[in-house]
């Protein structure tokens, strides 16, 4: 009996028998972010074919492979991530990713990319609101022990106890008295967590200030962004600085051979995640980490340790 012939893909001399993996990427990278008809999403099995695709609904062709070439880097890193993470499970392991930085700088949008694809009964978030009355009154770092990772789980801080070391005293949250005091112990803290076995990476998301005003100017107009603009946000610019001042300080005396600095260079946000993650994966063991899906060597020119000689950062 003859085969039916589609529609829609035409007859199968015509088209391919099975799309590759790569082809399915594509494919379904397009269709969600440029609404492809089905006739079109058909064009996309071969690079001729995408290419005037791209060209046809004008499209910027260049710009179209960088995102394309982003997401399948991205799907590879993810695959190492549910290693990671099936490893920490297993072994019993506690690891905390503290991701730090200016506004705008992009620590959201790297959090959801690394937890995308995690099992969320080991891997969450905690992005606190500012303290309660009793909260004020308790050890500062008290509202923090309670939602370090326990055995099994993986914790992303979406700004982390170091709110104290830098916005605080830039928006005079605390007095200088509580910020000298936090300064004093947060290295004693956080190698009480080193001895207890608690594996802490810390990430800076380093930005200039030209991109944070242009990325405040995205979020004023675009209305599914506008819940990110806040009171402090309106004033990082003219506090740009101070914010600097503080930064510096607070790199120069936390920064320590058990607990670093990790900085990643974030203007380009897309290569800061990818970065971000290659250095993760790097960092902490996992099963099968000799055999990786993608190289998990980070750029040097976008992931720098810091180190107290080099010049400011951004």
């Amino acid at each position: 009996m003859p085969k039916k012939i589609s529609p829609v893909l035409g007859s199968q001399a015509d088209q391919p028998t099975r799309l590759s993996a790569e082809e399915k990427r594509v494919g379904k990278t397009l269709k969600k972010n440029i609404r492809l008809t089905p006739e079109e999403l058909s064009q996309v099995n071969t690079k001729k074919g995408l290419i005037q695709l791209l060209t046809s609904r004008k499209i910027n062709v260049s710009k179209a492979l960088v995102k394309l070439r982003y997401e399948q880097q991205l799907e590879l890193l993810q695959m190492e991530l549910v290693k990671l993470q099936r490893a920490v499970q297993l072994s019993g392991r506690r690891v905390a990713l503290v991701f730090e930085g200016r506004d705008a700088a992009g620590k959201g949008g790297s959090i959801r990319r690394f937890i995308e694809h995690l099992n969320p009964r080991s891997a969450r978030v905690v992005a606190l609101s500012k303290p309660t009355e009793v909260q004020k009154g308790q050890w500062y770092f008290q509202r923090y022990t309670e939602q370090l990772p326990n055995p099994g789980e993986i914790v992303f801080f979406d700004r982390s106890w170091y709110n104290r070391a830098v916005v605080e005293p830039v928006m005079n949250f605390c007095s200088e008295r509580e910020y000298m005091v936090f300064m004093k112990q947060v290295p004693e803290f956080e190698h009480m967590l080193y001895e207890d076995g608690i594996e802490l990476i810390k990430l800076w998301f380093s930005i200039s200030k030209e991109v944070q005003a242009e990325r405040f100017d995205s979020r004023r107009i675009d209305p599914l962004k506008q819940w990110k603009i806040s009171p402090i946000d309106e004033r990082a610019q003219e506090n740009w600085d101070l914010y600097t001042k503080y930064k510096e300080n607070m790199f120069s005396r936390t920064h320590t051979s058990y607990s670093p600095w990790i900085i990643v260079r974030a203007n380009d946000k897309k290569r800061a995640r990818l970065e971000g993650m290659r250095h993760v994966l790097s960092t902490l063991d996992y099963d099968d980490k000799d055999d990786p899906h993608i190289s998990l060597s980070p750029d040097p020119e976008i992931v720098q340790r810091y180190h107290r000689a080099q010049n400011s950062i951004d």
